[in-house]
This record gives C-alpha cells, sequence and structure tokens, in this order.
C-alpha cells in the first residue's frame, strides 16, 4: 500500500531562529492529491442538496452544486461549486473555486503586493504581476488579485510600476491611502490575524492597528444581509454579468473566504451578478463580503511542493490571450502543509551532495528518490533501521544543477512518500581569464560550405590572415564608425559585391586548458556586427543573433538581428555549458567562429572576443567552536556531513545524537574534554 502525504522543503539559508515572514517564504508546500483529484472534475461535484432559493430564485429551476471543503495547507481548505442553468435563463451558469482559511491557525501569515522599491521616484505604489508570478516571487503558498488599478494595460512587463485605487497596507506598510469614497469597501487585518470588513471607509479610518489590508469597490453581503440586490438595476457595467473576485469574512471572525467566479466562458461558466456573488459567498460561510477586482483579472493560484504555480480557476483573460494579466494588488499567504505520516522533509544543498531530512510520526525506514527531471530515476540505498528522525545524503550530484526529490518511509508493511520538491545545488568555482579582446585569430573570406574547418586538425596556415582584435570591415563613405574600439586588424572587402563585406567571415584560434573537465564552462564576452555561430573542437556551441538550430548555417546566410543599434559598440557576454563541454579536452583546444552580416549591403563587420574558464573549486568543510560559560557553540560550512564527538582523540567517535547535520550545533560543557569532528 502507498500512501501520499503532503511535506515541505525549506531552503538551506534558513535559520529556526529567524523571522517568521522569511521561513514562510522559502517553504514549499504541495497540493495534496486528494485535492488534484478535484480540479477541473466539476460535473462529478457532490452536490449538497442546495437548489437557487439560496440565490433568490425558485429552487425548482436550477440545483447549486458544492464540493466539500478540502484541505490544500495546514488551515487552508478548498472547495468549488456549479450552478446548472434553469428556466428564464436563471441561474447562470457558474464555476466557483473557493478558499476558506483558519484566521486562528498560528501559521498562516497574509501577504499584499507591498511598495515598490522606488516609490519616491516614480511616485506609483506597486510592481505588476501576473497572480501566478506575485506567488513565485514570494515564495506563498495561496495567491489572488485585489484591488483595482492602473494603468489597465493588462500585458505589461512584470515588475512594471502601478497606482492601486483604495487603502492597502503590507506588513504594517501603507502600500496606498484611501484617496476617496470610491473603491472603499476595505477588508483589514491586525498583526494577529483578526479581521474586520468596511463597507465604506470614508471618511478613512486610523490605520494604526492595521497591519494587512486590501479594498474592493462596495460590499456584497454586511451583517448577514445580501446588499448586492441593491445594484440590480444598476445599469453600470461593473454591476453586469461579470467573472468576479471576492472576499469574505465569517461571523465569529475565525475564517477568511476567497472566491473567484469565473465568467465570459459560454458553455463553461459566464460569470455572476452582484447578489448572485453575495449568495455564493454567504452559502460558503460569509458574513460579511466584498467585491475585489474582477473580470479578467480574476485568477486564483496555488504553489506546488516544487514551487510552482497550480491555477485553480480558469481565467477568461487567459482563455482570450493564453496569458494572465499583470495586475497591480494582490492578496496572497504563507501557510504550512497539511500534517501526514512524512513531516518537516528539509534539503541542505551543497556543490555535489544534499542532505534531506525528514519526520515521520511512528518509527519507519529511510530512502529518497531523485533526479535531474521530475521522473527521478536514482534511488539512495534503503536504510532499513526503523527511525522518527530520517536524514539520507545525496552524491555525486553536479553544481549549479536542479535537482527533484521525494523521501519515501516504509512502516508495519505500508510504504509512505512525500510530495515532490526541488533544489538546485551550489556552486563554489573559480573563474579563469584565457583571452583577452585583443586576441588574435586567423580569419579567411573564402566559402567554406562543406569543409570541416572547424575541426581542431583542420589547417588553417593558408587562410587570408591573422591579427589581434577587433578584426574589423567598414566601407561607409563617412569613414569608420570611432565607437567601435579597439580597431585592431582590418580586414578586406569583397570586390565582387561592390566594395561591401563579405557576408561571411570565419575565424579560428587556440586555447590550453589544463585543469580537470568535470563541471567546467567558457564565458565568452563579444563585440559583434552582426551575427555568430561559435564551435568548440568542431561541436557547435551557441549561436549569437542566428537563425536557431536546426536551421542550416551556409556562406550566404544572413544573420537574423543586430545588436548594439547595428555597430559593435557594446559587449554581449554568454556561458556555454552543458553537453557541449564534453568535447574540451585537456591541452590544446579550437574555437572557431563564423560571422554573418545582416544585409549583403551592409558596409561593416565587426569580431572580437575574451575567453574566460569557470570551474570547480575544491572546499573542505571548516569546523569551528565559540566557547561561552558553561556552553559552546560548533559551526561548520558545507552541507552534506554529520556530527561526531569522542572522549579522545583516537576515538571511539559516535554520532552526535540526532543525528546532527545542520550547523550551528549548541552545547552545554560537561567537566570532560570533548572532541568533535565531522564524517561524510
Amino acid at each position: 500500500m502507498t500512501i501520499n502525504t503532503v511535506g515541505i522543503e525549506l531552503s538551506s539559508a534558513e535559520s529556526a531562529a529567524g523571522p517568521r515572514r522569511i521561513n514562510r517564504r522559502t517553504a514549499r508546500v504541495a497540493l495534496p492529491p486528494t485535492a488534484v483529484a478535484r480540479l477541473g472534475r466539476l460535473a462529478s461535484f457532490a452536490s449538497v442538496g442546495l437548489g437557487w432559493a439560496l440565490l433568490g430564485q425558485p429552487a425548482a429551476q436550477a440545483g447549486t452544486n458544492l464540493t466539500d471543503w478540502v484541505p490544500l495547507f495546514k488551515g487552508v481548505d478548498h472547495a468549488a461549486g456549479h450552478n446548472t442553468p434553469g428556466g428564464n435563463g436563471f441561474p447562470e451558469l457558474q464555476v466557483v473555486h473557493a478558499i476558506r482559511v483558519d484566521l486562528k491557525d498560528p501559521d498562516i501569515h497574509l501577504f499584499t503586493s507591498p511598495r515598490i522599491e522606488d516609490y519616491a521616484v516614480s511616485s506609483r505604489e506597486t510592481a505588476g504581476y501576473t497572480v501566478s508570478d506575485f506567488l513565485v516571487t514570494n515564495r506563498l503558498q495561496l495567491a489572488i488579485n485585489a484591488n483595482f488599478f492602473t494603468p489597465e494595460q493588462y500585458y505589461l512587463p512584470a515588475g512594471t510600476a502601478m497606482d492601486i485605487s483604495g487603502l492597502a497596507v503590507c506588513e504594517g506598510t501603507m502600500v496606498s491611502a484611501q484617496e476617496s469614497s470610491t473603491y472603499s469597501a476595505s477588508v483589514t487585518f491586525t498583526a494577529g490575524n483578526v479581521p474586520a470588513i468596511i463597507p465604506t471607509n470614508w471618511p478613512p479610518v486610523s490605520t494604526a492597528a492595521i497591519y494587512t489590508a486590501v479594498s474592493g469597490t462596495y460590499p456584497l453581503v454586511v451583517n448577514g444581509v445580501n446588499v448586492g440586490y441593491q445594484y440590480r438595476n444598476s445599469s453600470g457595467f461593473i454591476h453586469q454579468l461579470n467573472p468576479r473576485t471576492a472576499l469574505g469574512i465569517s461571523q465569529d471572525k475565525r475564517y477568511l473566504y476567497l472566491i473567484t467566479i469565473d465568467g465570459r466562458q459560454s458553455g463553461y461558466s459566464v460569470g455572476a451578478y452582484d447578489y448572485e456573488t453575495a449568495a455564493w459567498l454567504m452559502l460558503l460561510g460569509a458574513y460579511n463580503g466584498v467585491n475585489m477586482d474582477g473580470g479578467g483579472s480574476t485568477t486564483l493560484v496555488m504553489q506546488d511542493s516544487t514551487g510552482q504555480p497550480v491555477t485553480l480557476n480558469r481565467s477568461s483573460a487567459v482563455a482570450d490571450s493564453g496569458k494572465q494579466r499583470t495586475v497591480g494588488s494582490h492578496f496572497g499567504l504563507y501557510a504550512k502543509p497539511v500534517p501526514g505520516f512524512i513531516n518537516d522533509v528539509a534539503v541542505a544543498p551543497d556543490d555535489i551532495t544534499a542532505t534531506v531530512t525528514w519526520t515521520t510520526t511512528s518509527p519507519a525506514s529511510s530512502q529518497v528518490r531523485f533526479g535531474e527531471t521530475t521522473d527521478m530515476p536514482l534511488m539512495t540505498p534503503l536504510q532499513p533501521q526503523a527511525a522518527t528522525n530520517h536524514i539520507v545524503v545525496l552524491s555525486g550530484l553536479i553544481p549549479a544543477t536542479t535537482y527533484y526529490f521525494r523521501a519515501l518511509s516504509t512502516a508495519d508493511g505500508s510504504e509512505y512518500t512525500s510530495s515532490n520538491f526541488v533544489f538546485v545545488t551550489t556552486n563554489y568555482v573559480t573563474t579563469t581569464p584565457v583571452f583577452d579582446l585583443t586576441h588574435a585569430w586567423t580569419y579567411t573570406t573564402a566559402n567554406l560550405d562543406g569543409i570541416s574547418w572547424t575541426a581542431p586538425d583542420y589547417d588553417d596556415s593558408a587562410w587570408d590572415g591573422s591579427g589581434p582584435g577587433l578584426l574589423w570591415v567598414d566601407v561607409r563613405t563617412t569613414g569608420p564608425n570611432p565607437n567601435v574600439q579597439p580597431k585592431n586588424t582590418q580586414m578586406p572587402a569583397n570586390p565582387n559585391n561592390n566594395g561591401y563585406p563579405y557576408i561571411t567571415y570565419y575565424f579560428r584560434t587556440h586555447f590550453q586548458h589544463t585543469n580537470g573537465l568535470a563541471g567546467i564552462s567558457l564565458n565568452l564576452t563579444t563585440y559583434l556586427d552582426d551575427g555568430a555561430v561559435f564551435y568548440l573542437n568542431g561541436a557547435e556551441a551557441y549561436r549569437l543573433l542566428m537563425d536557431p538550430a536546426p536551421a542550416k548555417i551556409a556562406n550566404d546566410t544572413l544573420a537574423a538581428n543586430y545588436g548594439c543599434s547595428g555597430d559593435a559598440t557594446c559587449p554581449t557576454t554568454f556561458t556555454v555549458s552543458g553537453e557541449v563541454m564534453k568535447n574540451l579536452v585537456t591541452g590544446d583546444n579550437v574555437l572557431a567562429v563564423e560571422v554573418h552580416n545582416y544585409n549583403a549591403r551592409s558596409p561593416d563587420i565587426t569580431f572580437g572576443a575574451a575567453l574566460s574558464i569557470t570551474e570547480p573549486l575544491v572546499i573542505s568543510p571548516t569546523l569551528q567552536i565559540e566557547a561561552a560559560p558553561g556552553a559552546f557553540t560548533l559551526t561548520w560550512t558545507r552541507s552534506g556531513f554529520v556530527l561526531q564527538r569522542a572522549a579522545a582523540p583516537a576515538g571511539p567517535w559516535t554520532d552526535v545524537p540526532g543525528p546532527v547535520v545542520t550547523s550551528p550545533y549548541p552545547a552545554t560543557t560537561t567537566g570532560q574534554a570533548q572532541f568533535f569532528r565531522l564524517r561524510k
């Protein structure tokens, strides 16, 4: 029997004594399998026997179906519902996603769009993001769109400065003050998550005790009364059938409700009127509720265990354009995973090792499945000893590489597995210059199609010439561009092209590498006009401003684009790594480049490059001790080690109970000598 549970991954930089908000931001929380099974299967929702009478219409006309609450995180539940259309077109076809947040859960931390860093310069208040990007950027477990905002250009780049309407407070910092009686339905929270809804925050209330706040347009539910009906005959667009985002609070102020109603998608969900949105809030348990920004901005997103966003609803903007809108205001939260048999999954990555730890509710075995893909083809050896505190070291990893993993434990014949998690190995490296921009290259203008001119053993002694960079041609009547520097080697133009440069120039040079080959990358900084293809010992390594592979590159191929306004007046830097580095050898290596003009009648072409090599740096762990009266603290660098102690240097050595795998380790003195060391 295999039982899936929920886990959490904390970054190696976390400290148990760190601030609460920082800890929440480093969490990676899983989507429980029960929740996955429910998402997107609205047709199979379990009816709770609620008719349209709850929404103000005769119950005989239609049904209102709602799922049970399903835990997503500790203190955070999800439910989904839909209406089945009845007579006279009521109720509308609606798909609803709802989140219930237990505000009394001590691990719930609320977070809204913070004030933009250059507020004093831009005078705008927040940085715009899609809801998914906001969740990922801040490592939240859940996020939804909030206040209305400007500019209303919905597909702006991430980070675009925006103004938001109405009161907004993030972690005690005022982001947006209440400017007028519009957009004045505020939802506020104290630092202890005690909520309040202010139906009309004008004149504005004091913000002294407000730690978190967002605002919508108007109230929908006030003290258990559906006030959405007052907008029923309004001609304003906002009061028509639209996708909706709404927030609500229970009467006892324990629960916060976040809901989305999808719309503008015929046959799936057409949206809701104000009074219908209010009725959904009341159905879920809200005693007070507010209409937030909606329409194409309505988006509800949660985080999976690998830190990736999972969209719960179906935004009309995505249905239209294939992408989420960039919005100026968000509401999100940090939460811990739902407890299970496997808990507290954590990883401490190093460059070639990573230490995975977790706890279980009863003694069980230890094993980790891992790999560079979500298939996780690798498995650590089984540790059959039953324990509740588990430690497994992954070895043979590649620096600066993403790995997926999950913890496995078996107890009493049942196998338990955590959710999938992700980490990135560190990269202790050193970078060594190989040659600079004035390095010499051999060049030719001959057509080399069909010739293996990039091979290391190719003889280039008969080529046109050789010289230091920059190598250049510029036949403009006004003279060469003085900003292209340093001009060191002038190459010939093409007499058969009315004196313009050749379309393609070929270059070769040699460099030596004497160290190891594992984990190596090449760093190139080039001044280039216009496009180029780079080769390492005969293998293509990188295309710059050329048609991407597998497009064939020939002598008459033109560059796909150009940089630096068409002249080589600025550098372009890139790194060559991965599979192509298998062609690097110890000793002599050949770097070959073909440079292509953007236009057959372009008057200039330029090339030069500087090269450096980045390679792994071997660092041994360092164990240090800091003494205090009656106590001491051990600290060490690097992960993948277990702390051991002994009464004498010769041993016997034993693992410090725990085992202890993370630094620092505080301890008290015993009056006797103690010796410590680290083991792999």
